[in-house]
């Protein structure tokens, strides 16, 4: 059973940070691009960042560039989204998701996702 788990979300101020985990399982993500992508309500899904499971080829949303940074620790198959300054703007359910091979920013093209973690940023 391969599964995504995410952990961390919760309620913050403006300003403020959180830092979201996917516990990953089920089998080895060698050679997989990792993602964080986000839904806000009333809006479709999108794209947040990625990296390569070797810890690689990191790319960013332009809205989050400079205030989140995105890292995976490979011994514990686990993916982080460390999120600082945070904005009302950045309130949505955050979603973990792989996929094998390169970089896309198009969230259909994942196979694997997580169940999702709310994130309330308050003004």
């Amino acid at each position: 059973q391969v599964q995504l788990v995410e952990s961390g979300g919760g309620l913050v101020q403006s300003g403020g940070s959180l830092r979201l985990s996917c516990a990953a399982s089920g089998r080895t993500f060698t050679g997989y691009t990792m993602a964080w992508f986000r839904q806000a309500p009333g809006q479709e899904r999108a794209f947040v960042g990625s990296i390569l499971s070797s810890g690689g080829s990191i790319v960013y949303a332009d809205s989050v560039k400079g205030r989140f940074t995105i890292s995976r620790d490979a011994a514990k198959n686990t993916l982080y989204l460390q999120m600082n300054n945070l904005k009302p703007e950045d309130t949505a359910v955050y979603y973990c998701a792989a996929r094998p091979g390169y970089y896309s920013g198009i969230s259909s093209l994942y196979n694997y996702w997580g169940q999702g973690t709310q994130v309330t940023v308050s003004s």
